[in-house]
């Protein structure tokens, strides 16, 4: 897929780009939207989210747009730092890109990826939605909140990835970094063109 680094940051930005909004929803409409139309009584998620001022990040109320720059910075920094590369390396001892099927090593990136972005990003967000304002610090409620999200996150990261946002990206980078097929008429300019020049 990625052949350089140029390729790869762009395949990094498409799959967070893609990720982080898909993550959001989830976040905000799946797991949280129920309490957060209860606690609010309003008839909607948004309008839920709009009577608290928006969504808390490290105890301040945000807009959700707010949210998604600030997932998308964590989220595109790690996996140009760690996902991607530590994947490839991880897969790479396993198993022989030239000698398995580009589908089955393909599969194990995601996978590999999904293993290692999950959990940190969980635990990011642990930090970043934490209740600052409802009680003191505490380390334990951290780590309970940061496995809590693991376990939320976890079995929708590996379907997510594996059946929709990964075949999506590697569609659109293939779109975007195909070689251009020469058409007939170029093919027939080209021709017109050396034979003008003998």
């Amino acid at each position: 897929m990625p052949k350089n680094l140029f390729q790869r940051m762009i395949f990094a930005f498409i799959t967070v780009v893609i990720t982080v909004h898909a993550y959001v929803f989830y976040s905000l409409y799946v797991i949280n939207g129920a309490t957060f139309m209860q606690l609010t009584s309003a008839p909607s998620v948004i309008a839920a989210i709009n009577a608290m001022g928006g969504v808390s990040v490290f105890g301040t109320p945000v807009p959700i747009w707010a949210v998604v720059l600030i997932e998308f910075a964590f989220a595109y920094t790690l996996e140009c730092v760690m996902g991607s590369p530590c994947s490839i390396r991880l897969v790479r001892r396993v198993f022989k890109p030239d000698s398995i099927h580009p589908v089955i090593f393909e599969t194990a990136i995601i996978i590999t990826t999904v293993g290692l972005m999950c959990p940190a990003m969980s635990f990011i967000a642990a930090f970043m939605y934490y209740p600052y304002g409802a009680q003191t610090f505490n380390m334990w409620t951290l780590l309970a909140n940061w496995l809590k999200l693991v376990c939320y996150n976890l079995p929708f990261a590996f379907f997510s990835q594996l059946l929709f946002i990964q075949p999506l990206v590697r569609t659109l980078f293939k779109a975007i970094f195909r070689p251009r097929k020469r058409s007939d008429s170029d093919k027939r300019r080209d021709e017109t063109t050396s034979s003008a020049a003998q």
